[in-house]
């Protein structure tokens, strides 16, 4: 009895392997964009929620392709919006940390050169800096 598997023996073989791999990833991502969006979503209830999600495990690929084009435009705008909200957060807290005042920055200066870690023209430099002199 020949047992010799005949799986993968060509190239073809392995770009076929290649395409449902990618397939079934690309499938996940679109289950589980679905899975976010109905959770991102604050129009439909508690219900509503735990309805759609009964039909992603029962029968996901059809209850996706239904969600995408039934609320697909919601979903685009509710994207964007998180987008635009991820950025305002990240500028502000970008601002927070790396710009601070120029008396905040002389102040951490002044407070440097008063224990000794820095000289005075480093002092003098830093605030000159802050201020927005060339030195």
């Amino acid at each position: 009895m020949d047992t010799d598997m005949n799986f993968l023996q060509g190239i073809w073989d392995w770009f076929w392997m290649l395409f449902w791999i990618f397939a079934y990833m690309v499938y996940l991502f679109a289950l589980f964009y679905v899975i976010f969006d109905v959770f991102r979503d604050r129009s439909l209830n508690g219900w509503l929620k735990a309805v759609w999600l009964i039909f992603l495990v029962f029968v996901p690929f059809i209850t996706a392709l239904v969600y995408v084009i039934a609320r697909g435009k919601g979903m685009a705008e509710r994207s964007a919006r998180k987008q635009v909200e991820y950025r305002e957060y990240s500028d502000a807290y970008v601002r927070s940390v790396s710009f601070a005042s120029p008396s905040d920055e002389i102040a951490k200066a002044q407070s440097l050169r008063d224990d000794g870690v820095i000289s005075e023209g480093e002092f003098e430099a830093l605030k000159a800096k802050a201020l927005g002199d060339k030195y």
